[in-house]
């Protein structure tokens, strides 16, 4: 029987998750699969993947043969040269944890209670000369136009 590691398509429309899977090669894309050695998110940023190493350095010392998407993946986790015996590749980007609307917010009442100032406006603050100045040049043109 021959076995391949491949993608295993899950998720909606245009938000595609994958499963790296160990599989016969004859099976359909997703269908039964021998055994499930990792994860691929592509939508995320930066990308999450993660992988069984040490199964998968099992199915690809008996042979099975990755496709070419998990491939350029086991490439990146470093997987592929540590069974080639290579030099691992430069680590992977991890996403920064999120911080808490809670804990932003708690920072924020804190800084509120010790006088800190707010900010400043975004937008500046028309002057009343300004204005006075724009109505004027608007109230001249509604009577030159209904004049003429």
């Amino acid at each position: 029987m021959a076995v391949k590691i491949k993608l295993k398509r899950l998720g909606k429309i245009r938000s595609p998750h994958y499963r790296i899977v160990v599989a016969d090669s004859r099976t359909r894309r997703d269908g039964r699969a021998i055994e499930e050695i990792g994860l691929y998110h592509p939508v995320q940023n930066p990308s999450r993947i993660e992988v069984d190493s040490e199964r998968a350095q099992y199915w690809l010392s008996v042979g099975a043969q990755p496709t070419e998407p998990v491939m350029a993946i086991l490439k990146l986790t470093g997987d592929w040269q540590k069974h080639k015996g290579l030099p691992a590749p430069a680590p992977l980007l991890v996403a920064e944890p999120k911080v808490s609307k809670r804990a932003a917010f708690d920072e924020f009442a804190k800084a509120l209670e010790a006088g800190e100032p707010k900010g400043e406006a975004i937008t500046p603050k028309a002057k009343k000369a300004d204005k006075k100045a724009d109505e004027a040049a608007d109230t001249a043109e509604s009577t030159e136009s209904t004049g003429a």
